[in-house]
């Protein structure tokens, strides 16, 4: 009787969210339709004088503006790569629910499909104008829903580009939106996985929108929008988001994963791990070549210039940090395990693409070989390391982002190679570069790990975060959405 009260209170209470939301949906438009400020109507024009012949013949219309070929091939690359990035959404997908199990992978799915339809509200109706519009040094405060002038600051002066052509001031604003609400949703995803298996379908939902409004945007303002971070005697440089975007949705993940607890069956008593496996492995491995693909618009796609070179250079360092990451993983398991486990070689990928992220267009092919190397050996020792303090993350998802993000974060200060005018410490550089990163990497994860703990707290008070115990036996899949991912083979209710 008293879990049926608890229930009927709950269902209230999310009544009365979904009813909060959807008033701000409807009235909030409105209210900025109306505060709009008139348009004066055009004085009335005196009457003509009479004209000659000659002078009443029909003026010439005006000349065509002339057409920027530079600025169209700036904006179409953005918007490719923008849709690359896009793609790896279904990366995620398969990634996630490929090593989860079979009796939870309908409600994985859906929180990868329901991830990025909030990011998209959300980070339309605030995200966007707090990380990128003008304001203080910790947040922007004007260019909500996209109203208002575009203060969105030049790459070329916040990130330090490769060559100086890497500048977005041309670029529709609506171009480098949907570029930049793509990272944002890719921030939120990697919350999913860690989190996987035992949390509440509309408690994740509440915390997606969380992470749109104010934990991505928030400390992404000081990084890529013209911040605190961006603007130090020697700037905190982050290129396509080892922090930004990894290591953000890495804290924020960890905080989740804290809070919920390990899924039962994971830790005995003594000490000891239970692996349990991901239940197909054919589509865990799908989504790693998707990401893998969709690396290719996230990193040459933060150049926001069609520039050949800056994109050559970008590219190649993206797939050789991956492609050592996954070997340097495999041989690490083999050593470590007894064998060459594919899930740690999908994740050493990976970890790799990660840790390259935020050095891409500064460092060489050599530069980046060393960072992949290093993140496929951090990636396995990191799952083993988590396992050990009882951290439940199915997926490898601190592992790879927020382990990998820091990692790759700090590679800027140690591997940039004097190219765009910045320098490591093993190019005569001294140290200067290296403690911007670390003062960003402690004050991004500082920041990630208080607002995110608070919110996870809140959602956990109001709406709580974990199913029941029976729900988490039977599979998420029947208890949250009332279907399952393979009706016509055995029950997903039926496995463990």
């Amino acid at each position: 009787m008293q879990l049926t009260k608890n229930g009927g209170r709950i269902m209230e209470r999310l009544k009365r969210i979904v009813s909060i939301i959807s008033l701000i949906f409807i009235l909030l438009p409105v209210t900025l339709a109306f505060a709009e400020e008139p348009k004066a109507p055009a004085a009335q024009a005196a009457p003509a004088a009479t004209a000659s012949p000659a002078e009443q013949a029909p003026a010439a219309p005006p000349a065509a503006p002339a057409w920027d070929a530079k600025i169209a091939a700036d904006t179409v690359w953005v918007l490719i790569t923008a849709f690359l990035v896009f793609f790896m959404n279904a990366g995620f997908a398969l990634v996630e629910s490929g090593l989860c199990r079979s009796k939870n992978a309908v409600n994985i799915l859906s929180k990868n499909v329901i991830v990025f339809c909030v990011t998209v509200v959300f980070f339309w109706l605030v995200g966007f104008g707090i990380m990128f519009s003008s304001g203080s040094s910790f947040l922007g405060t004007t260019g909500w829903m996209l109203y208002g002038a575009d203060n969105s600051p030049a790459t070329g002066d916040a990130y330090k580009g490769i060559f100086a052509s890497l500048n977005w001031t041309g670029v529709p604003l609506y171009a480098k939106f949907i570029f930049q609400l793509v990272f944002a949703g890719t921030a939120a995803t990697i919350v999913s996985g860690a989190v996987a298996e035992r949390i509440k379908y509309f408690s994740f939902f509440v915390f997606a929108a969380v992470m749109a409004v104010i934990i991505y945007p928030v400390a992404g303002h000081w990084i890529w929008g013209g911040g605190w971070l961006a603007t130090m005697k020697t700037p905190f440089l982050d290129f396509a988001g080892s922090t930004v975007v990894h290591s953000i949705g890495g804290w924020a993940a960890l905080m989740g994963a804290i809070l919920l607890g390990p899924r039962i069956g994971k830790y005995t008593a003594d000490g000891k791990v239970n692996a349990i496996p991901g239940h197909n492995m054919g589509m865990a491995t799908l989504g790693m070549f998707i990401l893998w693909f969709g690396w290719f618009g996230f990193n040459p796609g933060s150049t926001m210039a069609a520039d050949p070179n800056a994109i050559a250079t970008v590219a190649i360092n993206t797939c050789i940090a991956g492609a050592v990451g996954g070997v340097a993983a495999t041989f690490v398991a083999y050593m470590s395990l007894g064998k060459p486990d594919l899930s740690m070689a999908l994740n050493g990928i990976l970890a790799g693409l990660v840790a390259i992220t935020a050095s891409c267009n500064w460092v060489t092919p050599a530069g980046s070989f060393i960072i992949g190397l290093v993140a496929g050996v951090l990636v396995v020792y990191a799952v083993l390391f988590f396992d050990k303090i009882k951290v439940d993350d199915p997926v490898g998802a601190l592992s790879v982002h927020l382990v990998n993000g820091i990692w790759g974060t700090l590679a800027v200060g140690l591997f940039a190679a004097d190219i765009g005018g910045v320098k490591g410490l093993f190019y005569g550089g001294g140290t200067a570069q290296l403690i911007s990163q670390i003062i960003g990497i402690v004050s991004v994860g500082v920041y990630v790990v208080i607002v995110s703990g608070i919110s996870w707290l809140i959602i956990k008070g109001i709406m709580g975060l974990r199913v029941s115990k029976e729900e988490e036996r039977e599979g998420l899949d029947i208890g949250e959405h009332g279907m399952e991912a393979y009706p016509d083979f055995v029950g997903a209710s039926s496995k463990r």
